[in-house]
């Protein structure tokens, strides 16, 4: 009976000994679980800061809910946010001084610039004509865009070739435009600057402009043959214009340089309309893409909510599978 009763103590003590194991066991195994539930935003806090897979890049002035009305705070807080590129329209028109304190800490935070606006005059007929003032006039504007760039370090500036003119034959518009565009692209060229052209829908925001579409302005370029004359692919204008948006881009794929974003309808961040970002950013990314992507529109929510839904939609649309 005694040898029974020991026996049955070293059976009870192992039973113990397995039981204790088996729930730390349990235990270190739900640990992570039971951490991420009490802190859910933990991996979120851990991830949000990584850099994105491409170079999207939000305008100086996006955040401000969250980062100030200051464009190098603004950088900072993008910076901050994984993005590795930004972009100002209005950088040209910005005080010089300014446009150096942007440049000193876009380089010591080692992020890119977009395109900035070079010219884009919606309301005159301009590259469609032969006009030796208009030339002139384009050309003198091309230098004043070299001394920005100069200063900022941008690579690229935008122009728009204007309205369509009704009284001259479609065909003749386009050798204007070609002509002008050669004139202003050696001047660029000899500074290292280069021009992209950018395509804008007529069908809902500027009805009577020349330029619409991407195999019209590849045609351009092709014709201006100068490696310093390019597009600027708008995917929200070219989803209006023309759909067919990731096959437009391997046919003219050789003549763009940079992408404006903004989902349609609504021209709003990516997820909010009918464009699959996640699938343009994966081919773009397969591509070998590693120019920038202005995000070139409004937020669907207003404030600090909309600014944290904007970079979430970008999470999200960037974690495709490489």
């Amino acid at each position: 009976m005694l040898n029974h009763r020991k026996g049955g103590a070293v059976n009870q003590s192992r039973r113990n000994f397995v039981k204790k194991a088996t729930v730390a066991a349990v235990a270190a195994v739900a640990a992570p679980q039971f951490l991420h539930a009490v802190n859910p935003h933990q991996d979120k806090k851990n991830t949000d800061h990584v850099p994105f897979k491409l170079k999207y890049a939000p305008s100086m002035g996006m955040f401000r809910a969250s980062a100030g009305t200051d464009p190098v705070d603004n950088i900072r807080f993008c910076h901050d946010q994984g993005f590795r590129a930004m972009f100002d329209n209005g950088l040209m028109n910005k005080p010089a001084d300014l446009q150096e304190r942007i440049a000193y800490e876009m380089d010591r935070l080692g992020m890119e610039l977009g395109p900035f606006v070079l010219y884009a005059d919606f309301k005159v007929a301009s590259f469609v004509l032969d006009d030796p003032d208009i030339r002139k006039m384009l050309i003198k504007r091309t230098r004043d865009g070299i001394e920005t760039a100069k200063r900022t370090g941008a690579k690229w500036a935008l122009m728009v070739p204007g309205r369509y003119d009704e009284r001259l034959h479609r065909d003749y518009q386009t050798a204007n435009v070609i002509e002008n565009l050669k004139f202003c692209g050696e001047v660029a060229a000899s500074a290292g600057m280069t021009i992209v052209i950018e395509p804008l829908n007529t069908l809902h925001d500027h009805p009577g402009l020349f330029l619409n579409g991407i195999p019209q302005a590849y045609q351009i370029c092709k014709a201006v043959d100068n490696p310093y004359v390019k597009i600027v692919d708008d995917l929200y204008h070219q989803q209006i214009t023309e759909g067919n948006l990731i096959p437009n881009i391997e046919a003219a794929y050789s003549e763009i340089a940079a992408f404006h974003l903004g989902d349609n309808p609504g021209r709003k961040e990516p997820n909010t309309g009918e464009i699959n970002f996640r699938n343009i950013f994966k081919y773009l990314y397969h591509k070998g893409y590693d120019g920038v992507l202005c995000m070139e529109h409004g937020k669907s929510l207003k404030g600090k909510e909309g600014d944290q839904q904007v970079i979430a939609a970008y999470r999200e649309c960037d974690g495709f599978t490489v």
